[in-house]
């Protein structure tokens, strides 16, 4: 699907097994390089803001020359709250509870970066991909069977539509891979963007 040049190597910027997966999925080869930062939200930051800034932050943090870094980062967005990764089981079943029979927005930053090798300059392309969830109705017994499989742990918003969460999941409009963490489509645009040259 997208051929790399032979002296340009792939990195993603990642620990996350469903972006590395995901990438796996179009017969891409990489690194696997995480990004350790500072992932607290700022003042007043939006949750698209916060988004874009983290992908670019996580993207310069693990770039070498010679090069194509791939970063992203995902949160899920309602009534204009950034719903995080749940830090216990209580907050996860207050997410849940905030989501039960909602629309609410799912955005990815996404940040492919090419550093420049051998006076090559660098290029770097951010996009943000958004896509609206419905969740049916939740009752209590419901958010504590869902808490007790373990899927909310590190997952943005309490919930992973992969796994068993897809069962809380009305419909959607947009990516189905932009939830899972790396909308796909776009990530390969941008891929070959910063392999062309071109600007987003």
């Amino acid at each position: 699907m997208i051929r790399l040049p032979s002296d340009v190597e792939l990195v993603l910027a990642s620990s996350s097994a469903r972006r590395s997966e995901l990438l796996s999925q179009v017969g891409l080869t990489f690194e696997i390089r995480p990004a350790d930062i500072d992932e607290s939200v700022h003042a007043g930051e939006p949750p698209i803001e916060y988004v874009r800034r983290l992908s670019v932050e996580k993207a310069a943090a693990v770039a070498r020359p010679g090069e194509i870094v791939v970063a992203a980062d995902t949160t899920v967005e309602v009534d204009g709250e950034i719903l995080a990764k749940p830090v216990d089981g209580d907050d996860a079943r207050r997410m849940l509870r905030l989501l039960s029979g909602r629309v609410h927005q799912v955005h990815t930053g996404v940040t492919v970066a090419m550093t420049g090798a051998a006076g090559r300059p660098s290029t770097s392309h951010t996009q943000v991909v958004h896509t609206a969830v419905t969740f049916v109705e939740l009752d209590d017994a419901t958010v504590d069977w869902y808490v007790r499989t373990g899927e909310p742990d590190g997952k943005a918003g309490g919930y992973a539509i992969q796994g068993a969460g897809g069962a809380l999941v009305e419909r959607l409009d947009g990516s189905v891979t932009n939830v899972i963490g790396l909308p796909l489509a776009e990530t390969l645009e941008t891929i070959r963007l910063a392999l062309s040259g071109r600007g987003c």
